[in-house]
């Protein structure tokens, strides 16, 4: 049973992850196809100014789970009643998910930060190339965060589960 459950945070977390990834394939399509340079340029700078703003706040959200998660594990550790090995991997698994996205999140917040109208010299596909980037990167940022989420609310409603008294969780 134990791993069973511990499978179930995997299913939940890569369920979430390529739900946000459809929605992101899905509007990416609606957007339609870059037709011209100056296009995918003046995209790229629309998508740096809200990716910086969606980095930045992923970013943080990440670090403060990790932070949280550590302070989750003191609490648990001062407790007087007991934890399955399930729920320690659910939490072992939130951290990692966060460690995951906040270094993808710092990734992504540098790319942002090239100075994209400085390159003319090169081939329009290269704009092309670098927003399905920069859009993808973004989507993958939120999937993770998103899945982190996940995987998180399951953990949580296990630790209430074995210190709330009765059955009501």
């Amino acid at each position: 049973m134990s791993s069973r459950i511990t499978h179930r945070h995997h299913l939940w977390a890569i369920g979430t992850f390529l739900a946000v990834c459809a929605i992101g394939y899905g509007a990416r399509q609606a957007i339609g196809t870059i037709y011209s340079t100056a296009e995918a340029t003046s995209l790229i700078e629309a998508l740096s100014r809200a990716g910086l703003y969606l980095g930045s706040a992923i970013v943080t959200a990440a670090s403060t789970t990790l932070a949280l998660m550590l302070t989750l594990i003191g609490m648990m550790r001062r407790m007087e009643n007991r934890f399955d090995d399930d729920t320690y991997h659910g939490i072992e698994l939130i951290a990692r998910l966060a460690t995951v996205t906040l270094m993808f999140g710092l990734i992504v917040l540098l790319a942002f930060t090239l100075p994209v109208g400085e390159f003319e010299e090169l081939p329009s596909a290269w704009f092309d190339n670098l927003y399905n980037w920069l859009y993808a990167a973004c989507v993958a940022m939120v999937g993770l965060i998103a899945a982190t989420v996940a995987v998180l609310y399951r953990t949580l409603r296990r630790v209430l589960a074995s210190i709330t008294p009765g059955d009501d969780v």
